[in-house]
């Protein structure tokens, strides 16, 4: 029962972080639309168009309300996240030893951080890119031509940009991800280094799925997954070191005290 109080202690403050950050995404939802019009705004002027005459569309009298209820949610789950970071933490570290603890408390700092670069890049380089490669796609009208311009709906805008900065930030967790595993010894650096050429297929297989079907975006997706693989290689041979060197040090201390265990009982003998 003692459990059960406390996770819904940890649920009504989290669920409460969230709703509070949901009103304030929600108030100033044009806003934060408009922030994440910039990089558009960047596309149009590298395809040489005029970036104050970036238009965006919506055909269905409640979509752009329903767009800002989901970006009110998108934002308030990314601010709200440290919060409930600190209530899931609050509510398993009593169950943790402390070298669990101290152990599990970096990765929990560095979850949000590898998102936030993730969503980062996103924002001032893939999006750009991407909406560059959309717009490049118009067709001027002429006597032969008919005229092809791009109205993106404000709907498919956001969702582009949420599947992105979600994309991206989902796979910057690889790191965290598989250095909890070979923290707790369910996975080798050398584990990652025969698989090396599978994850090679499968970051490419995964970025066709998560991205939208373009090649910009896609091979945008796939080459830092490769590199946050190799980056995981690394993280897991510094942890798999680092524990060696505490065996070893362990080992070393128990051989120091049943030494002196040893001494004392001739002693005393």
């Amino acid at each position: 029962m003692e459990h059960l109080i406390e996770l819904r202690r940890r649920l009504m403050w989290s669920i409460g972080g969230f709703f509070v950050a949901f009103l304030f995404c929600f108030f100033f939802a044009k806003q934060l639309f408009n922030l994440l019009v910039i990089p558009f705004k960047w596309a149009t002027q590298w395809a040489g168009l005029d970036p104050h005459k970036v238009e965006l569309i919506y055909t269905a009298p409640q979509e752009f309300f329903f767009t800002q209820v989901k970006l009110a949610m998108f934002g308030g789950m990314v601010i709200a996240f440290p919060l409930i970071a600190t209530q899931i933490y609050k509510f398993i570290a009593p169950g943790l030893y402390k070298n669990e603890r101290s152990a599990f408390l970096p990765f929990l700092i560095a979850s949000p951080i590898l998102f936030l670069i993730g969503a980062s890049l996103v924002y001032f380089f893939f999006t750009p890119m991407v909406m560059w490669f959309f717009l490049a796609m118009q067709q001027a009208g002429t006597d032969d031509q008919v005229q092809i311009s791009l109205l993106p709906k404000v709907s498919e805008y956001l969702s582009l940009i949420m599947t992105l900065i979600f994309s991206f930030g989902l796979v910057f967790q690889l790191p965290v991800v598989t250095s909890l595993m070979a923290r707790v010894g369910m996975l080798s650096s050398e584990a990652l280094v025969e698989k090396r050429k599978w994850a090679i297929v499968i970051a490419f297989v995964v970025a066709a799925v998560l991205t939208p079907p373009d090649p910009i975006s896609q091979i945008g997706l796939a080459i830092p997954t490769i590199i946050l693989y190799e980056v995981s290689i690394w993280s897991a041979r510094l942890i798999e070191r680092s524990k060696e060197r505490e065996r070893l040090a362990r080992e070393k201390r128990e051989a120091a005290e049943a030494a002196a265990e040893k001494a004392a009982n001739a002693s005393s003998t």
